[in-house]
């Protein structure tokens, strides 16, 4: 007896599913990479500590030249250019072959209160430099582990695209901090883009457990799946659905007939690209500012925004027609009553109102 198909695995009825056998995954390296400052690039760092360096060996020759009358060489007992460099070398990387030596009292006074100081800062700036070197892997590990220890209940974007990053904006204006967020995306170039804006970001393929693992998706409370693609977003949904249970899921996809196929694969809600902009399109053609005014519902934080809040106290026995914003929609339980429902006429303690209101006022 064959075993029993799971939901959404019938493909003779799924159109969506026939081209995944065409669909590659990404070979890049998966990695995490958390946002930074302003940094410098680890070989101008470099440049930069050399370059002090040899500004200390040029300011250690030029005190030696100008103090050369106390200086002997053992060799034609003369101190010249090349052999006040030469001196410079070998005392600030502690050789000290002892051929040129101070022998005025003035020599060595410069020696103990310029030249010493200066080899002390030679040393740190060669030792620092290797340390940094060595130290910068075990540096970002670090980072990374105590990253993931204070990540939870955080929002997990997977695609950074024109609909990844217009989610995160609207998160953002809606008042979550970015160490919230944590986007994941194949392209190295749309993860470069996530850490420049200050975001966690996870370079790999979300198709795969382990990718969603670095993003720690398994503690998510939300996860946004906005690819450029509907099959990789059907496979997405269903990989983080398998990994959390309680996660609410919102995906976006281009063609209406791909709707029940994500809704079955576990996502609490889905959104049409294309029907959506058709509608707005046609609302368009007979009202530009209807279809204004629906942009800027749509666009957080412009002027009028949908907020979704719970009912006050001071609201609670009252009709929504009293309340201070524009009460679109009573959501009572797992219901939605509209404002022509009868049901809808006293609010009551733990409804959840869809209202309308002014960017400012929400802020």
């Amino acid at each position: 007896m064959s075993a029993p198909r799971q939901p959404g695995s019938d493909r003779t009825r799924l159109p969506l599913l026939r081209s995944l056998r065409h669909w590659s995954r990404a070979e890049d390296g998966q990695s995490v990479r958390l946002p930074v400052g302003v940094t410098v690039p680890p070989l101008q760092q470099v440049l930069r500590r050399l370059a002090v360096a040899m500004l200390v060996l040029v300011l250690t020759t030029l005190v030696v030249w100008l103090d050369r009358s106390g200086y002997q060489d053992n060799a034609d007992g003369k101190v010249d250019l090349v052999d006040s460099a030469y001196y410079a070398t070998v005392t600030l990387s502690t050789t000290g072959y002892g051929d040129i030596t101070p022998v005025s009292h003035g020599a060595r006074l410069t020696n103990i209160l310029v030249i010493t100081p200066l080899r002390v800062l030679f040393l740190i700036i060669l030792v620092g430099t290797t340390l940094e070197v060595l130290t910068e892997r075990t540096r970002h590990q670090v980072r990374i582990e105590r990253w993931r220890a204070r990540i939870r209940d955080h929002v997990v974007v997977v695609g950074y695209g024109t609909k990844g990053r217009h989610a995160v904006e609207t998160l953002l204006g809606q008042g979550m901090s970015r160490e919230q967020i944590v986007v994941v995306d194949p392209q190295k170039k749309a993860v470069d883009l996530a850490t420049s804006d200050g975001l966690a970001a996870v370079h790999g393929d979300a198709t795969r457990s382990e990718t969603l693992s670095r993003a720690e998706l398994h503690r998510a409370a939300h996860v946004v799946v906005a690819p450029q693609r509907d099959d990789t977003a059907t496979l997405v949904t269903l990989t983080a659905r398998q990994l959390n249970r309680r996660a609410s899921i919102v995906v976006a996809v281009r063609e209406d007939e791909n709707v029940p196929l994500l809704k079955q694969s576990g996502a609490n809600a889905v959104i049409t690209s294309s029907s959506s902009a058709g509608r707005l399109l046609g609302v368009a053609m007979s009202s530009a500012r209807s279809a204004d005014v629906l942009e800027d519902l749509m666009t957080y934080g412009s002027g009028l925004d949908l907020v979704e809040r719970p009912v006050s106290p001071g609201e609670v026995g009252h009709s929504p027609r009293q309340s201070p914003d524009l009460v679109v929609t009573v959501m009572r339980g797992k219901e939605m009553l509209d404002h022509a429902d009868p049901r809808a006429e006293t609010l009551r303690a733990g409804d959840r109102l869809i209202t309308i209101q002014r960017a400012a006022s929400h802020h």
